[in-house]
């Protein structure tokens, strides 16, 4: 047997046992819906695998888009579009790309995330208060390399990905086709990169093979903590209802560096509804979604499942009233819950200035 055989036939017992095991009764997944949906996530990575990792090269690398309204995972968010691009400590880049409207630009390396590993944190972070962006919007960073000014992003020993996030605070969300066109590039200008063959060789796919398995493993039994395993992030809540104080995520890995985060699940009988009051910070931008248990939004092609600051009533005192509910409350900021009794509300702070407010949130009953 070769060794792509080899490889492939690992890649497919490692989706085997990857959804026996996460997406079953081993990560609390007993009911046939959660089942479902647990395999739909390992799908979801699985896709997001193919286009990010299954064919890459430091030394001609390009950006990605990592999800879409159709490919979701680890938090995706209606008003945001997100890219990566592998890349050398070696080498030094240059990228170059537009906002496309975007109130929020930033740039983050990723350590430790060769062959498909899950990052073990955030080694350098850039945002558009740090380079300059023309009056068209266009821009041009340099990462990695000797240090300079301006637009300068270094490359730590362990830096693996770059990841580029484009954030808006529209009425009409730019995740929706058709996306807007950041015209994205990266290029290796300097530096000593090893290049891969030019054709590919049972070698280099069995390699891209393996980098698949690690990649969904890493994303799944490997990252995400049985219930009860270990202790939440401290901007994670798991009382349903209660929001724990907005902070940042640290150098939580994959997290945006400039934000602060609060999150905590639902559960709602088929007649109730969550009534949930925040105020908005002055910040960059802020928005509210609804995810999965697996940390996929809701689908927003569909109905309104996210808010942010363009689309939501504010009251005149300032405060705005976010109604989650199964079905229309006759209320502004309706979310719905596709008629899910159980998700996660998850409050996202761009750039905020002081502390955030604390969400607070009480359960009421829908007339019938």
């Amino acid at each position: 047997m070769t060794e792509s055989r080899d490889a492939f036939a690992d890649l497919l017992a490692t989706l085997q046992e990857v959804g026996d095991r996460f997406a079953g009764e081993e990560w609390g997944l007993t009911d046939p819906t959660d089942q479902a949906e647990g395999l739909r996530v390992v799908l979801h990575h699985l896709g997001i695998g193919i286009e990010t990792q299954l064919e890459q090269d430091p030394a001609h690398p390009t950006f990605r888009a990592i999800v879409t309204p159709w490919r979701k995972a680890l938090g995706d968010n209606a008003d945001a579009l997100y890219h990566d691009a592998p890349v050398s400590p070696a080498g030094t880049y240059r990228v170059r790309g537009r906002t496309g409207g975007a109130v929020y630009v930033s740039f983050t390396v990723e350590a430790s995330a060769e062959e498909g590993a899950f990052p073990s944190g955030t080694v350098g972070v850039l945002n558009d208060t740090d380079f300059d962006v023309a009056a068209d919007g266009s821009f041009e960073i340099t990462v990695g390399g000797p240090p300079r000014g301006r637009g300068w992003l270094p490359l730590a020993e362990d830096a693996s990905r770059l990841t580029v996030r484009h954030y808006w605070e529209d009425v009409e969300p730019p995740a929706t086709p058709p996306a807007p066109d950041l015209a994205l590039t990266i290029d290796l200008v300097d530096g000593d990169v090893p290049e891969g063959p030019a054709a590919p060789t049972d070698a280099t796919v069995a390699r891209s093979l393996r980098r698949m398995a690690t990649y969904v493993r890493s994303r799944t039994l490997d990252t995400i903590p049985r219930p009860g395993e270990r202790e939440p992030a401290p901007f994670v809540s798991q009382v349903p209802h209660e929001f724990p104080p907005p902070v940042p995520p640290g150098a939580h890995a994959l997290a945006a560096a400039d934000a602060a985060y609060s999150m905590a699940p639902y559960l709602l009988g088929p007649d109730q509804a969550l009534v949930i009051r925040a105020r908005w910070p002055e910040c960059r931008c802020a928005s509210v979604s609804l995810w999965t248990r697996q940390m996929q939004t809701f689908d927003y092609l569909r109905g309104r499942v996210s808010l942010n600051r363009a689309q939501a009533e504010v009251g005149p005192d300032g405060e705005v009233e976010v109604v989650i509910a199964h079905r229309d409350p006759g209320r502004p900021n309706w979310l719905t819950t596709e008629g899910r009794p159980f998700g996660i509300v998850f409050w996202r702070f761009m750039l905020p200035e002081g502390a955030v407010a604390t969400p607070t949130a009480e359960v009421v009953d829908l007339p019938t």
